[in-house]
């Protein structure tokens, strides 16, 4: 499927709900994201983030509602979705033990690249993401912000409509930081890739996300452009001002303890 800029939205959710028995998680969603643009999905911990997305990659199976993604029905065509998409978690996802090549040989496969293009789709991805000169490396000699962008380049290999980033830069140093929202912003403008992140970071938000959608108790709370967004909480209200209006929450109290252990974990591997 082109991933082009038409007016068919690269996502788009009605009522998209999930239950985990009397918990409602995900409380009937409805969002529309165009292609080729970037979408910030913000919220505290427990708010609904985590399981919209593994709704929108056909991890979870929703309740009720419907979602589309890149055209494909999330529940009645998940094979379908799953071609079209690249997914980053926050936890690694290269394994460290092999070399850069090998990792994205091994992504190749996984992704169907035909044999004859896996080779030059390789190549150029380590261009690309500036990494050719450590292809031969092993991985667990990376910087933090090498393997971030090895992950990308292995989740864009098989060119993805929609690409899913969960907290793309967290526990990097901010050079790497810099450098990696360089290449996401780049793979949106190379490709015409539809980038869904989230992030605790305020600044990377309004920097890099052309809408952004602020969840609370598993609904949407406000959604807009930051510039949109901030201007209706005050005229000198910052995208902070706006998460504490809409979420009711401050940015500083984090989750609970498996929140801290998965973030701190992030933040060792790729320190």
């Amino acid at each position: 499927m082109s991933n082009g800029t038409g007016t068919t939205p690269a996502i788009d959710t009605t009522r998209l709900t999930r239950h985990f028995g009397a918990l409602v998680a995900v409380d009937a969603v409805t969002i529309a994201v165009p292609a080729s643009t970037i979408f910030g999905l913000l919220g505290p911990n427990g708010a609904g983030k985590s399981t919209t997305i593994k709704m929108l990659t056909t991890l979870l199976v929703p309740t009720s509602g419907t979602a589309h993604v890149a055209g494909a029905d999330i529940v009645r065509d998940a094979p379908r979705v799953r071609e079209r998409i690249g997914y980053i978690p926050q936890m690694l996802s290269a394994d460290g033990e092999l070399s850069g090549y090998e990792n994205l040989l091994i992504s190749a496969k996984l992704h169907h690249v035909a044999s004859a293009e896996r080779q030059t789709r390789i190549d150029q991805a380590l261009a690309f993401m500036g990494l050719t000169e450590a292809a031969s490396a092993l991985v667990r000699t990376y910087s933090g912000g090498m393997i971030r962008r090895l992950e990308i380049a292995q989740a864009m290999l098989h060119r993805p409509a929609v690409l899913f980033l969960d907290e793309p830069t967290v526990g990097l140093d901010p050079v790497a930081r810099r450098v990696v929202r360089d290449h996401i912003r780049e793979v949106r403008g190379e490709f015409g890739t539809t980038v869904v992140m989230t992030t605790h970071d305020m600044d990377e938000a309004d920097e890099m996300c052309d809408t952004l959608a602020i969840m609370h108790h598993g609904r949407v709370s406000a959604i807009g452009s930051p510039a949109s967004l901030k201007a209706s909480v005050g005229p000198e209200a910052t995208l902070d001002d706006v998460f504490i209006h809409f979420s009711g929450s401050t940015l500083d109290e984090g989750g609970g303890y498996r929140d801290v252990v998965r973030t701190r974990r992030t933040a060792r591997r790729l320190g």
